[in-house]
This record gives structure tokens, sequence and C-alpha cells, in this order.
């Protein structure tokens, strides 16, 4: 019983193992003959393409996303990678099951006000940190350009920036050397300014 005939249209006898091409009928209607296939001959059309991965995406770049990227997005998905991020991510499947259930965040449990207060205050501890290291570099460059010193174009745009500093560290309830405000200076303050 002959097997598939191969993509040359070479047929294998499986009794005896013969490979021949079988006899075919041409178009004026004339037969053509079978022909025999010598034993380790493989046509051309039967040997399978080598196929280049890198020629094969370079050939392919356009038509499709950027190249190793379809694993990634699971992975970046499944694991945060820092503590903050991790942080950021449980605030937002927080936020999605309030707005999902139509809570506002007054109806939220004491807890979650408590921490958001916490997370407000740490936030506003971090921005007075900052404020009051940028205040403090840029009164040390203002001490160098009095001095006699010569200051970069990012250095003199610092030492501009020192009123804004005191304005923004006041905002926050703190004075101009960043220490945070006593009540009676408060007050004063706003008579002063009335």
């Amino acid at each position: 019983m002959p097997s598939e005939p191969t993509a040359s249209g070479i047929v294998t006898d499986e009794a005896s193992g013969e490979r021949h091409i079988p006899e075919s009928r041409r178009a004026d209607g004339s037969t053509r003959k079978a022909i025999k296939i010598r034993p380790g001959y493989r046509p051309p059309e039967d040997v399978e393409v080598y196929k280049n991965r890198i020629a094969e995406t370079f050939r392919n770049r356009g038509k499709g996303p950027v190249p190793g990227a379809e694993g990634l997005k699971d992975d970046k998905a499944a694991q945060p990678s820092s503590a903050a991020a991790n942080k950021n991510a449980k605030r937002r499947e927080a936020r999605k099951k309030a707005k999902a259930a139509g809570e506002s965040p007054e109806d939220a449990p004491a807890e979650e006000v408590k921490k958001e207060e916490l997370d407000l205050e740490a936030e506003k501890e971090k921005k007075v940190r900052t404020l009051k290291k940028k205040l403090r570099q840029a009164k040390e460059l203002k001490e160098k350009k009095e001095g006699g010193g010569s200051l970069l174009p990012e250095q003199i745009a610092k030492v501009i920036k020192i009123n804004e500093l005191i304005r923004e560290l006041d905002a926050l309830g703190f004075d101009s050397e960043g220490e945070p405000k006593t009540e009676a200076a408060g007050s004063e303050g706003t008579k002063d300014c009335s």
C-alpha cells in the first residue's frame, strides 16, 4: 500500500520500501510513466528550509509588537518591583473596591481613614525634608556668592528660589529655618499680615 505523496509527489511503497513518482496523465491526454527514485535521494521540494530565527525576526520587525515583550507583560503585572509599588497597588485595589461598592471616603472604616491620615502626614514630612534641604543648599550657595565665589547658572537659579522655598515651608507650617511654627509665632505672623 503506497504512503501519502510528499511535496515533490514521491510515494513510498510500504511493503518493499521502494520510492517512485506514480504515473500521471498530461494535459494533452498522454500518460507519463512512473519514475523510480534511488534510495537516499531527496528532491529540493522535500528538503526542509533552514530558518534563521534572527533573520526571520528582522523580516517581521514591523508586523507585530516589540520582540520579547509578550512575556514581560505578565511578569510585571504579577509582581510589583518595590515596596512603594506594592503599597500603591494595594491603594489602587482598595479604591477600585470602594468605587465598585459605591462607598465614599467617609463610609470607609476608621482604620483606613487613619492610615490615609498617616500617609498624608508622612508625605508632608517628606516634602518638608526636601524643602529644608533645598533651602539649606540655596543659602550655602548665597553665602558662597557673597564671599566672592562664582556660581553656575543652575546654582544662581537655586539662590533666586530662596523666597519661594520659604513660602512653601510657611504654607506647610514651618518657619524660614525649617523648624515647626509654634502657636504664638503662628498667630503673631498672621497679625503682622493683617
